[in-house]
């Protein structure tokens, strides 16, 4: 049986996973030092992206980890979907928008955690990739030695 898990990938969830909490911690005590100088909308936004970032990348780590190690196609795929949908673009939001006073630290940990996300969206395709095409050639193989077994002996 061949290992179909991505080495890359499982090496930039586990730093992905320490840095979360730095990430998280950096963001928000400069959005509590930013926070009286925003306008209304922006700081109704941040406070958004922060809930839905937090909840987001527990889930999305979570099924990294279990897609990954545990060769599950599913998980991975939903770690590639919440990686490339919601996560990607508000990171990107986040490091951008000039709209919301970005502090040079803050843009440093944005950064790092675009980076963290543009490497994994694309890991992650190709762990994906190559775990159904395996996976696909398993059950092809299994269907038929399936059909071989059935076939009426000659005679």
């Amino acid at each position: 049986c061949e290992i179909l898990s991505s080495l890359p990938l499982q090496m930039s969830l586990y730093f992905n996973v320490y840095f979360f909490p730095f990430w998280w911690l950096i963001t928000v005590a400069v959005l509590y030092m930013k926070y009286p100088a925003l306008s209304d909308y922006y700081k109704f936004i941040l406070v958004t992206i922060m809930i839905l970032v937090s909840l987001t990348e527990l889930i999305r780590l979570y099924l990294g980890y279990v897609g990954n190690l545990l060769e599950k196609v599913p998980e991975l795929a939903g770690f590639w979907l919440l990686t490339l949908l919601p996560q990607l673009p508000i990171i990107l939001f986040l490091l951008f928008n000039e709209g919301l006073k970005i502090h040079s630290l803050e843009r440093a940990v944005h950064i790092i955690f675009a980076a963290f996300l543009c490497f994994q969206v694309v890991a992650a395709f190709f762990a994906l990739r190559r775990m159904v095409n395996t996976l696909a050639t398993r059950f092809r193989l299994t269907e038929f030695h399936r059909l071989e077994e059935q076939r009426p002996a000659p005679g």
